[in-house]
């Protein structure tokens, strides 16, 4: 009887402890469960930080972040891109630098290293941080960057060649198209520059640095009209008065003052800067 009594406490018992363990289990995975939702959730505000977030508050996001848990090499990576979104450049630099002091950091966090010290007009810095970038990185933004800092030397043959291969590394080259054009136009080369400028509106109808650039390209050429261009009245005014002052610039002040008339005509405010130029003029 008393054999029957301990071999049912038994199985009771194993029934219980195999209870336990199916509910310690089932505690486990809802644990987990709730982890990996939270690493989702997580990695979805960290994207809408770094996009539509404003910069500054994206910035208090990831240093709160990073103070939580200061190993975390993305959260770094978070809060350099948000200082450069916020036009922090000074900021960006040493925050990138901190990313590249990391074990695990990547050749390609140099790169954006090189491009946050170009803002900061480190350019001795950027060619440094670039130079210890290994050769095969072949990326569109380090043959970006090497451009812009062959540009800063005056060592043109070696930025057309570095704008060049950066164009076959992207579907979006409207941006260094622009550049390459404006490094066209800095050499005086104003017709290689126009051709570029055109080329970079022709990808991005939007892009309005190009088409002020291209109007400058064209002033300098003294064409003093308007290349025909997709643009709303205030671009069209803002284009005008752009290329009055380079008239003005070369000496041919009749047509500048024209093209002040037209851009205060044009425009559908008062343009402040305009009259006051147009005053200036009149006045002597």
């Amino acid at each position: 009887m008393r054999h029957r009594f301990l071999v049912s406490l038994c199985l009771v018992s194993s029934v219980a402890l195999a209870a336990c363990d199916k509910n310690v289990n089932a505690d486990a995975e809802v644990e987990r469960a709730v982890k990996d939702l939270n690493v989702i959730d997580e990695t979805n505000l960290n994207d809408i930080m770094l996009t539509v977030a404003d910069p500054d508050e994206s910035i208090q996001y990831f240093k709160k972040a990073t103070l939580a848990d200061p190993d975390r090499l993305d959260l770094q990576r978070g809060l350099a891109m948000s200082y450069i979104r916020a036009k922090k450049p000074r900021e960006g630099v040493t925050a990138w630098q901190k990313v590249v002091a990391h074990p695990d950091s990547t050749s390609n966090d140099k790169v954006e290293l090189a491009g946050a010290q170009i803002r900061n007009s480190d350019w001795k810095g950027a060619e440094a941080t670039l130079n210890s970038v290994p050769p095969t990185v072949e990326t569109y933004t380090r043959y970006r960057l090497e451009a812009m800092v062959a540009d800063s030397k005056q060592q043109w043959k070696k930025a057309d060649s570095f704008y060049e291969t950066a164009l076959g590394l992207t579907t979006t080259p409207a941006g260094v198209l622009n550049n390459w054009g404006y490094s066209k136009l800095t050499r005086g080369d104003f017709v290689g520059a126009e051709k570029l400028f055109a080329d970079a509106i022709g990808y991005d109808p939007k892009l309005f640095t190009a088409k002020n650039n291209l109007v400058l390209a064209r002033g300098a050429q003294r064409k003093y009209d308007l290349p025909i261009l997709n643009v709303t009245q205030d671009e069209q005014a803002e284009l005008l008065y752009t290329l009055a002052l380079s008239a003005i610039k070369q000496g041919d002040v009749k047509t500048g003052q024209g093209l002040l008339k037209e851009a205060i005509e044009v425009h559908p405010q008062h343009f402040e800067a305009a009259s006051r130029a147009l005053k200036a003029l009149e006045t002597g």
